[in-house]
């Protein structure tokens, strides 16, 4: 990148980090990001920290699994690597969050400017092309980010029974607290297939939207 677009970037940074999202979409326009490439990389930012959230959420249920299976040997240490599982299991799940909350901030941001610069076309074969469009973007862009936060309500419930789990054995760490626990493993493998499967049509939604956006800019 050339060395004069630093600075500016770097006030970018700073506004978007201050929330000033108006501001941080100008300045963006200024050095040649526009919110449609913007939608662009948030959605594909937002699609890659759910195939990660996925997977730690998988290394979670298995270290969850080896604490179930657990037969001899230092039961501390596998509650420390639980807890481990569990500490990461958040964070992941809170960078899909503000991901997602990204994506919806610059699409409702585009469609909002997107509609209003209708308005300016003398043309009226021109705007009906472009509303058109708009109105495609925005049907192509609903079922992606459903998608998204049906996968995102399932993350919770999942974090709640790990910490349950976690903060149970850590006040009862014997051979029979772990065998309690052996009731809750297949709720907990059912709440997690059913979060990788809504994870992974996300995924899916969103590649599928960065294709159709890619296409039309191609056309």
């Amino acid at each position: 990148m050339p060395k004069t677009r630093l600075p500016l970037l770097a006030i970018v940074a700073a506004l978007f980090a201050a929330g000033c999202q108006t501001a941080y979409f100008s300045a963006m326009e200024q050095i040649g990001y526009h919110k449609r490439d913007l939608l662009v990389g948030r959605v594909e930012a937002a699609r890659d920290s759910q195939q990660e959230a996925k997977e730690q959420f998988a290394s979670a249920l298995d270290e969850f699994r080896s604490v179930v299976d657990f037969d001899g040997g230092d039961l501390e240490e596998r509650y420390e690597e639980l807890s481990e599982e569990l500490e990461e299991s958040e964070e992941d799940a809170e960078e899909v969050r503000e991901r997602i909350a990204a994506v919806d901030s610059v699409a409702e941001a585009l469609f909002d400017e997107w509609e209003d610069e209708l308005d300016q076309y003398s043309s009226d074969s021109l705007r009906k092309q472009s509303e058109r469009k708009l109105k495609d973007t925005r049907a192509r862009y609903k079922p992606m980010i459903e998608s998204m936060r049906r996968a995102e309500s399932k993350m919770e419930p999942v974090l709640a029974a790990f910490r349950d789990q976690v903060l149970f054995l850590k006040h009862n760490l014997n051979a029979k607290a772990v065998a309690s626990l052996k009731g809750e493993l297949a709720s907990i493998e059912t709440d997690i297939d059913a979060l990788v499967r809504d994870m992974e049509a996300s995924i899916a939604e969103a590649d599928s939207f960065i294709q159709a956006l890619g296409d039309d800019s191609a056309a």
